[in-house]
C-alpha cells in the first residue's frame, strides 16, 4: 500500500468516525446516517480445490491483521460475517480489537430479514464473499453500480453510507 494512500484513507476515516452525540438537531440527524462497511474475505488456502469451506492462507492472515489496523481508528456498532471459515477468520483480528461479537448472517437471505432495521443509524462492518458484497453494495445503492470482485482480489471496501432517503457509495482499494 503507498504511503499517501494510507494517510488518505487514515484521514478519511477518522473524518467518518468522530463522536456522535444526541444533544443538537443536526447530530441527532447525524445519527441516522447509517454507514456501512463492506468487505470481501481476504486470501484464503486454495491448496485442496474440494475445500468448500477453506480458512486463509499466510497472506489471509497478514490482510486480515491489516484490515484490523483500517479499522482501530474507525467506530463500528455491529459486525456481521457469513459462516465461513474464511470470513469469519478475516474480522476475527477487527472483533477483537474493537471487542465486538461476530454476529452470522446468510448472505443470501440477508434482504428477507430485519438487517437493516437492526443496523438503521449505526456503523456496521459486513464481510461477504467476491459475489455477495458487490450484491449487497448495489441493493443498498438501489442500482447495479458493481460488478462481482474479481477471484485475484481481496483488498476492496465498500463503503455505503444511508441518509434518509440519500444514499452514497465509495470503494477503495487496500490491493
Amino acid at each position: 500500500m503507498h504511503k499517501s494512500f494510507s494517510i488518505f484513507l487514515l484521514l478519511f476515516f477518522i473524518a467518518c468516525s468522530g463522536p456522535r452525540t444526541e444533544e443538537t438537531a443536526e447530530q441527532k440527524q447525524l445519527e441516522q446516517t447509517t454507514t456501512y462497511f463492506l468487505i470481501r474475505h481476504a486470501e484464503k488456502d486454495r491448496t485442496n480445490p474440494d475445500d468448500e469451506d477453506p480458512k486463509l492462507n499466510e497472506d489471509g492472515l497478514k490482510r486480515a491483521g491489516t484490515w484490523a489496523s483500517v479499522f482501530s481508528e474507525i467506530e463500528l456498532d455491529a459486525i456481521y460475517s457469513s459462516d465461513f471459515k474464511r470470513t469469519q477468520q478475516t474480522v476475527k483480528p477487527t472483533a477483537e480489537i474493537k471487542n465486538i461479537p461476530i454476529k452470522s448472517y446468510d448472505p443470501h437471505t440477508v434482504y428477507d430479514t430485519d438487517f437493516f432495521e437492526m443496523t438503521e443509524g449505526k456503523r456496521v462492518l459486513v464481510v461477504g464473499h467476491s459475489n455477495t458484497i458487490p450484491k449487497l453494495a448495489n441493493f443498498l445503492l438501489k442500482e447495479e453500480r458493481y460488478e462481482n470482485i474479481p477471484d485475484s482480489s481481496n483488498g476492496r471496501l465498500y463503503i455505503v453510507t444511508k441518509n434518509g432517503e440519500s444514499v452514497s457509495g465509495l470503494v477503495l482499494s487496500l490491493e
